[in-house]
């Protein structure tokens, strides 16, 4: 622990030293001075790392507050809120930003639709991976974003690759025995660590196969629920770049906990604001503050977080 006044340069070194180590940490900045005496001066701040601290509040109670606050950010995981605002024990004002590792998104299959997939995967900000067993597809050039491109042998498909770079998988294999080889592993022998998501490409058909034969190894049912497959949202798509943005589309609805619905139809303007028996003026009373029976607020996937 270093509780020593901590420069922005050493603070934002730091930080990047334990993203790359796949640690999360929360900086904690004083935006406004309380009534402390003396009163704890502005710009200081705090970094807050599972089993580590370094600079300092300029007050313990503070520390010990934003620490606590820290903690909680840190424990809610990739799904929980980025920032948070807190009034210390002596009235100022402090800011938390917390900085998670991008999450491991591992795409086994380097086909045709891996290569949008992988690109939109990158706008997302996921650390991706990308694995086949065939030489002439486990090559870098037509993954540019991918952290690394991996031949793997399907007999041990994940051998070689550390759970970190596959907290999310993504079967988009050419054939329905590689996808069971894949959750087998993944469901049986790969228990240690298990993704927080895995998805898989396929038919109806190709779907159950896979299913079935998991059952018979000793699968349980309630972990086949676990598994997006078919992966994607039901946008009708078609192309591979269509059928990539409905898989894209997916893992927002999963981290942001969106109703996947238009939102056109869960906010409804026209309807609320300008009804027919209004003669196009907008009166009436105010949706908002009395909402009608059909409106849900807050079901619409518009931007913020809530707590794969």
């Amino acid at each position: 622990m270093v509780n020593t006044l901590l420069h922005p340069g050493r603070a934002q070194a730091r930080i990047e030293a334990l993203l790359a180590r796949n640690i999360p940490v929360v900086e904690v900045l004083v935006g406004r001075s309380g009534n402390d005496a003396p009163p704890i001066a502005p710009g200081r701040r705090r970094l807050v790392w599972p089993g580590g601290t370094e600079g300092t509040l300029g007050s313990p109670r503070a520390d010990h507050g934003a620490d606590e606050e820290a903690h909680f950010l840190l424990a809610t995981g990739q799904t929980g809120p980025d920032t948070a605002e807190l009034e210390g024990p002596g009235g100022e004002h402090l800011l938390l930003q917390c900085h998670r590792p991008p999450p491991g998104l591992l795409i086994v299959g380097a086909g045709h639709l891996a290569r949008p997939v992988h690109e939109l995967a990158a706008l997302l900000g996921w650390r991706i991976t990308v694995a086949d067993d065939r030489p002439d597809f486990a090559v870098p050039e037509p993954f540019p974003h991918a952290h690394r491109v991996a031949r793997i042998d399907f007999r041990d498909p994940f051998a070689g690759i550390p759970p970190a770079e596959r907290t999310h998988v993504l079967l988009v294999t050419r054939g329905h025995k590689y996808d069971y080889e894949c959750l087998r592993h993944l469901l049986l022998e790969d228990r240690a660590i298990p993704p927080r998501w895995i998805g898989m490409i396929g038919s109806r058909r190709r779907v159950r196969a896979t299913f079935h034969q998991l059952l018979e190894e000793g699968v349980a049912r309630s972990e086949l629920l676990r598994i997006h497959a078919p992966v994607g949202l039901d946008l009708g798509a078609e192309t591979p770049e269509e059928i990539a943005v409905s898989i894209a589309a997916q893992w927002v609805l999963h981290r942001r906990g969106g109703s996947g619905r238009p939102l056109v139809d869960t906010e409804r303007i026209a309807d609320r604001f300008f009804p027919e028996d209004s003669g196009g003026q907008g009166g009436g009373p105010d949706p908002d503050a009395v909402p009608d029976a059909g409106h849900v607020p807050g079901n619409g996937s518009s931007p913020g977080e809530a707590s794969p």
